[in-house]
């Protein structure tokens, strides 16, 4: 199972891939990343956190079924995506990848399934 410097270094090679990270919502940080980042390192992890606690803390989104969870958070503008996958592990996880994509390159489709296949490897491993 990969470890959080290759889930990243695999993350990079998903076509359109601009830059990924492993953050923390609860304190904001990132705990690892790869590529370039909108802004730094730092203030990307931040303003992904706000997203990620905005859409967690909104009843609008809340779980409607047993065994329901929130999977990623999808933001579009003209020129990027920006993606953020929650890892739900059986622990009290409070992390999300986050990928940051070049609209013109990137297929947004694989980039959340492989983004998915690489939040299970970091489950799991």
């Amino acid at each position: 199972m990969p470890g959080i410097d290759e889930s990243l270094r695999h993350a990079m090679s998903i076509p359109g891939v601009l830059g990924a990270g492993l953050v923390d919502y609860a304190s904001g940080l990132a705990i690892g990343s790869a590529g370039d980042w909108p802004c730094g390192e730092e203030p990307a992890a931040a303003g992904a956190t706000e997203v990620a606690r905005a859409a967690l803390e909104n009843a609008t989104f809340a779980v409607s079924a047993a065994g329901d969870v929130l999977e990623d958070i999808v933001v579009a503008s003209a020129a990027r995506y920006h993606v953020l996958r929650f890892l739900n592990a059986r622990l009290d996880s409070r992390l999300f990848l986050y990928l940051w994509l070049d609209r013109e390159h990137a297929n947004l489709a694989i980039a959340r399934h492989r983004l998915a296949g690489l939040a299970s490897d970091l489950v799991l491993g």
